[in-house]
């Protein structure tokens, strides 16, 4: 068996030009562009490099991006006061702190600083509740994004066993909590699982959001297993061993390619989501 490759940008281009199409009708209606926010702190290159591709990837769907950096010896009251400022601000619609921040900050404060109809990243705890409550609000981008990414294949949720290895408030949870609001059986895997290779042998869905080279290796997938490998790691390595997972998979997202093009798409849909409902307040 040889797997299909899931093509993540194909899905985010179709989601794109869903975007753009509709910020236009936006923008003849209300005579304004929905606005992103972007806040930066520090000067790490990697988080430039995400928060360049952000802003033109706004620009090619028609939303307006406005950019707010911050020197890397910001702190934590000075970082909340900016984005109390863009919460209160009715120009803005959505609001973006590029993660992770400096170790000085405290992240989760920041996050929280962000008001509900702004969480267009799905950082805070209110979207997470959301989530896992199955109730209206913005998903976590990469989590809406693997899910949207399994449905454009026509995987089949209910009664699966997804197996998600990592639990990080923003990817690793928040994407089991949205498996199991479609009926899904989610096993959460980590650090102090003891048992990993087997539980993954046992997954008819296993997503890698852990942040470790080739952690997952190919003789772990059940045969005709569906593979969504969210990691990044330098050399364009994700957390499945791609090459034996492919030997065993039905379907398979590569990185890069897979599921990094649908965070940003989720991104902006969410943000134009935010400026629909800002304006039928």
């Amino acid at each position: 068996m040889t797997a299909q490759i899931v093509d993540g940008r194909t899905v985010a281009a179709q989601l794109l030009d869903t975007v753009t199409n509709e910020t236009a009708q936006f923008v003849h209606q209300h005579s304004r562009r929905p606005c992103l926010a972007t806040v930066l702190v520090g000067d790490d290159p990697a988080s430039h490099t995400y928060v360049r591709m952000k802003r033109n990837r706004c620009t090619s769907v028609g939303i307006e991006s406005r950019y707010v950096e911050l020197p890397i010896d910001t702190t934590t009251t000075a970082l909340i006061a900016e984005i109390t400022a863009l919460s209160a601000d009715p120009t803005v619609d959505g609001i973006l702190l590029q993660h992770p921040v400096p170790d000085h900050i405290d992240e989760r404060a920041a996050f929280e600083a962000i008001a509900p109809d702004k969480d267009v990243d799905g950082v805070t705890m209110h979207s997470f509740a959301a989530m896992a409550l199955n109730e209206n609000g913005f998903h976590s981008c990469t989590p809406g994004g693997i899910l949207r990414l399994l449905d454009a294949y026509d995987v089949p949720l209910a009664g699966m066993h997804a197996v998600v290895i990592g639990r990080s408030p923003i990817l690793g949870k928040p994407v089991g909590m949205l498996l199991l609001a479609r009926d899904a059986t989610v096993t959460y895997c980590h650090s102090r699982t003891r048992d990993l290779a087997d539980q993954v042998r046992r997954a008819d869905i296993v997503v890698a959001a852990v942040g470790h080279p080739a952690l997952i290796r190919g003789g772990w997938i059940k045969d005709g297993a569906v593979v969504i490998d969210a990691g990044y790691n330098p050399g364009n390595i994700g957390d499945v061993d791609y090459a034996g997972a492919a030997e065993r998979a039905r379907l398979i997202t590569p990185v890069p390619g897979g599921v990094g093009p649908m965070t940003i798409a989720v991104l902006l849909e969410q943000t134009l989501a935010a400026a629909k409902a800002a304006e039928q307040r």
